[in-house]
């Protein structure tokens, strides 16, 4: 980026158990406006049960990737207050992920101290109206083996980049 271009916005991903009213989150991932990106899984809490085969398929993460592999939510959430702490952090799917980490840090009893919003807030109309073909065109390019949240993230700020900045 050249000093008279702004700095790529952070965006951040969640995948989760399900789509539905019980799912709760099993990996974030995020990338940062210098590029770098981190991920991790997310152990289910005691009470987090719920299981959708679906959403499997859409994640390829195995219940039993996350029960073997997953962070403790506590752990999880001091991370992200570490890393993201102060920032404004976007996602494509604020109507899901908000509630998602919402319950992560309700469960590990502790407050965010970062701000999600939509990414489509920094989209104007016909930006918006061309979003989806260029992501995928993006995605082609990148050519993203995985459907996991820092490889989403990563998309997202991509897309985002060749938008405001064609080549």
């Amino acid at each position: 980026m050249s000093r008279d271009t702004p700095s790529p916005p952070a965006i951040l991903d969640v995948e989760a158990s399900g789509f539905g009213r019980d799912s709760y989150p099993i990996e974030v991932g995020y990338v940062l406006p210098d590029g770098r990106a981190r991920c991790t899984l997310i152990r289910p809490a005691p009470g987090w049960v719920h299981w959708d085969p679906q959403a499997e398929a859409v994640h390829h993460i195995p219940r039993e990737a996350v029960l073997r592999h997953g962070r403790e939510v506590g752990d999880v959430a001091r991370w992200l207050n570490e890393e993201l702490g102060g920032l404004t952090v976007y996602t494509d799917g604020w109507a899901h992920d908000y509630p998602w980490l919402s319950a992560l840090f309700e469960e590990a009893g502790c407050s965010w101290r970062f701000k999600l919003d939509s990414l489509r807030s920094l989209l104007d109309e016909q930006e918006a109206t061309h979003w989806h073909a260029l992501k995928q065109q993006v995605g082609r390019e990148l050519k993203l083996e995985r459907h996991r949240a820092s490889a989403d993230a990563r998309l997202l700020q991509s897309t985002y980049l060749r938008l405001k900045h064609p080549p």
